[in-house]
């Protein structure tokens, strides 16, 4: 069993302190009234458990980070504070005072005073523990020292200067405790001008810390700008509850004030270990939305009753706040709604507005290129990136690609599937806080994307299939002009040729039977010469070995044809017993024309021809152990013809060199190609 680590030891001691100091001070403000003029130290400490536990937490898992050890000593802070008001309240509500007791007044007015030196100091370090570079390391540094001017003046300043200084009464019961625990020997003048700097540098400090957070925010990509957007919805949150201090009562703002830090102290935990468990872009949103919600019912609520009970008394304003509810606040909620989210994210909210819009423009594009641009377009617009591509695949190993926007240098990749096969993929940028898609919206993607590139594709596919078709009639149209030659041209002036030849040798048969013999022998190698026409007419329109021996027979007859010294070849076929004539054609031209590759360029010592018919095609594989294609080499005749004539069948040929060397031509040719036999 491993020992636990020493920072783990020191996290659970800072929790443990305060979850001690937090108890104490609600242990010692029971039964102290809450109207002795001193804040709630129970409050204090729970606060400080909102930055303790989170601060245990960062130090068990990234202990080299300093923000751990700041909340942690921030959360104990707070707590001890809690605790030392609360034994100042117990104290003074329980006469004679207690001894130390002025310590612990000392500890919450002098030693409290530096509560707040934890907000700079997280601005600065978060979210990796460091400080920035450069310049702005002793900016920041500086900015550390600015603040702790008032905290470190207040520990020593005498106390009728600082209470001079602040205008403030104390509670009766606590003016005769005295704080001038720590003192230095300076002039009241001295002591003055110290205290109007502190004051002054508190704000005025915050300057740099904000603007290092605004930088980090700037130039932060990935992960990290999300960590940074967590920080904001904390500062979002923490402006709000500070908003909401003008109108809640007085005995509310130590919960608000807790609530604020617990937010903020668990932002920063999730920023740091786990910026992607939540969607913060969507929370961000919410909260923005929500927040200016309130903030201007509120306001509005605020002036209507105010005139409305001038005018028409307490029923008046009751009946005009329903009205307005009903009539303003409804609409303005759905509007601001619509606003809030289209700003900060797009229309990812709005699928129907995405779909009506991409099939607007889809419906204007006249080409596939022009419908993936449009894709590509509504995409961009829809989720807000500045980058959008689709690629979508098509046969022949070629893809058809639409870019929207530049490429940056940070992007991600979604796959694009249609009846369970990836026909493409979609590219978008990355690192933009817009573009963070939760899993709601790549589903929302993947099925807008899906369809439009499926109708892209199918369009494609269809122009395709039409040159297709072109070419086939023309090819057709080629081959029986040919044909046609073949006949007219060669095989009908030999077999005319064949008929005088005859005729002549009947007319010679009895007068010169030997000058008869001569024309009938001539007649005999013209018809010959006709036949050997014949069969290459034959071969060329179906080979007859495939007839006479079926595909494997003639396939074999073929190597044995081809073989050459040194070279041994090897036909292995499955193959069922109706194979359609089209695919028997196809196969054997293709293992043709990659066979006769191998003997010419190849340079092999072995080959072997595979067919294996599945439920669906038949694949035909040629492998050798040859020189294999260099990279590079562009694909001549006899290669496009092997995708050709795959492609006919609604197949396709794929050719590879693998590691080990040699060559690869694998085809997949329907078996459901019946028709065409």
């Amino acid at each position: 069993m491993s020992k636990p680590r020493v920072s783990t030891l020191a996290g659970g001691v800072f929790v443990v302190l305060t979850l001690a100091a937090t108890v104490a001070s609600v242990v010692l403000e029971a039964g102290v009234p809450a109207d002795d003029g001193l804040e709630a130290g129970w409050i204090s400490g729970l606060a400080g458990l909102a930055l303790a536990v989170p601060g245990g937490l960062l130090a068990y898992h990234v202990p080299r980070n300093a923000v751990a050890w700041i909340l942690c000593a921030s959360g104990l802070h707070w707590a001890i504070d809690g605790a030392a008001v609360a034994y100042v309240a117990h104290a003074v509500a329980q006469p004679p005072v207690e001894p130390g007791t002025a310590v612990a007044y000392w500890l919450y007015q002098r030693v409290g005073s530096a509560l707040l030196f934890s907000l700079p100091l997280l601005l600065v370090f978060y979210p990796d523990g460091r400080l920035p570079r450069g310049w702005w390391r002793w900016a920041s540094l500086a900015s550390l020292a600015a603040t702790a001017v008032l905290p470190l003046t207040l520990l020593f300043v005498p106390a009728r200067i600082a209470d001079a200084m602040n205008g403030g009464a104390e509670p009766a019961a606590l003016r005769a405790l005295s704080i001038d625990l720590l003192s230095l020997p300076l002039p009241d003048g001295a002591w003055e001008v110290l205290l109007r700097i502190g004051y002054a540098a508190l704000p005025v400090s915050l300057l740099i810390p904000f603007a290092v957070v605004f930088r980090r925010y700037r130039t932060a990509t990935g992960l990290d700008r999300a960590r940074m957007r967590w920080l904001l919805w904390a500062g979002v949150v923490d402006v709000l509850v500070m908003l909401s201090a003008l109108v809640l009562p007085r005995s509310a703002l130590g919960i608000g004030l807790f609530v604020a830090i617990a937010i903020t102290g668990g932002a920063i935990a999730v920023g740091v270990l786990a910026p992607q468990w939540l969607d913060i872009d969507r929370l961000l949103g919410g909260t923005v939305l929500y927040g200016a919600l309130a903030a201007i019912v509120v306001l509005v609520d605020a002036a209507i009753l105010a005139l409305v009970t001038t005018a028409l008394g307490s029923q008046g304003a009751a009946l005009v706040g329903l009205l307005v509810v009903l009539l303003v606040y409804g609409p303005l909620r759905n509007r601001l709604w619509t606003l809030v989210q289209r700003v900060v994210l797009g229309q990812r909210h709005d699928p129907y507005r995405i779909i009506s819009g991409l099939a607007e423009q889809l419906e204007r594009s006249d080409s596939p290129e022009r419908q993936l641009l449009a894709v590509a377009r509504s995409v961009a617009e829809a989720f807000r990136s500045p980058y959008v591509a689709v690629e979508v695949h098509h046969h022949g190993g070629q893809a058809l690609l639409a870019e929207f926007g530049s490429a940056p240098a940070d992007t991600q990749t979604l796959p694009i599937t249609y009846r369970d096969e990836t026909v493409g993929r979609l590219i978008l940028a990355a690192g933009g806080y817009r573009t963070a898609l939760s899993p709601r919206d790549e589903r929302l993607l993947a099925d807008v994307v899906r369809q439009a590139a499926a109708a892209a594709r199918a369009g494609y596919l269809a122009a395709e299939l039409q040159v297709s078709r072109e070419r086939l009639v023309g090819a057709r149209e080629e081959e029986r002009r040919r044909v046609r030659r073949d006949l007219h041209d060669g095989l009908g002036p030999a077999l005319g040729g064949v008929a005088l030849r005859i005729d002549t040798a009947r007319n010679l048969l009895a007068k010169a039977p030997e000058r008869a013999d001569g024309m009938l022998r001539q007649a005999r190698e013209d018809v010959s010469t006709a036949l050997a026409d014949v069969r290459r007419l034959v071969h060329d329109l179906r080979p007859p070995a495939l007839d006479d021996v079926g595909l494997a027979g003639a396939l074999e007859q073929l190597a044995e044809r081809l073989r050459a010294p040194g070279l041994t070849i090897r036909v292995t076929a499955t193959l069922p017993a109706d194979l359609a004539a089209a695919v028997e054609v196809a196969a054997y031209r293709i293992a043709s024309e990659a066979l006769t590759n191998v003997t010419k360029h190849a340079h092999a010592t072995s080959c072997t021809i595979a067919l294996t018919a599945g439920e669906r095609d038949l694949v035909v594989e040629i492998r050798d152990d040859g020189a294999g294609i260099p990279p590079g080499t562009p694909s001549g005749v006899g290669l496009v013809s092997l995708r050709e004539r795959a492609a006919e069948l609604g197949g396709r040929c794929e050719i590879e060199c693998p590691a080990g060397g040699g060559t690869l031509v694998r085809a997949h040719l329907p078996l459901s190609t019946s028709t065409l036999g």
